[in-house]
């Protein structure tokens, strides 16, 4: 098992499992993003998301996804925007692999902080973010505006 930091090349098998991610959310027709777009907002001149992969003999077989995320009452933050293990490997500590090595660059890039979204039915997801401590805020609405 090597987690290492993503590259250009690993964008394909990126979106193999974004779209694994999106049939667990029961949400498969949400991925829209074409795999130009994501390798230019990750690699391109300026990239705007940065990546782990847990890559194996098998080949990648998870990923976190994270951006930096302002407060104005806080400054910045990590966001993780997706943490994904492909079905077949769960239960073998790559989750919590990948989740450590976010602590790590967090703490490396000076945030005090890591933000992320949770589905309310997910409680594989909610007992491991547990594990960590973590805090759930039910007070806030998530909001969006297609533009």
């Amino acid at each position: 098992m090597n987690i290492r930091r993503a590259v250009k090349e690993d964008c394909p098998r990126l979106m193999e499992l974004v779209r694994e991610l999106a049939v667990y959310e029961k949400a498969p027709n949400e991925v829209t993003v074409s795999l130009e777009h994501f390798e230019e907002s990750g690699f391109g001149k300026n990239p705007v998301w940065w990546a782990f992969v847990a890559d194996t003999e098998d080949g990648i077989q998870g990923f976190a996804l994270y951006y930096i995320r302002y407060s104005t009452w806080k400054g910045q933050a990590m966001y993780l925007e997706d943490i994904l293990v492909t079905e077949d490997a769960r239960g073998k500590g790559i989750g919590k692999l990948l989740f450590d090595q976010l602590i790590v660059e967090a703490k490396e890039k000076g945030f005090d902080r890591m933000i992320w979204q949770v589905l309310e039915w997910n409680e594989p997801a909610i007992n491991f973010y547990k594990k960590y401590n973590a805090s759930f805020d039910g007070e806030w609405l998530n909001g969006s505006l297609y533009v």
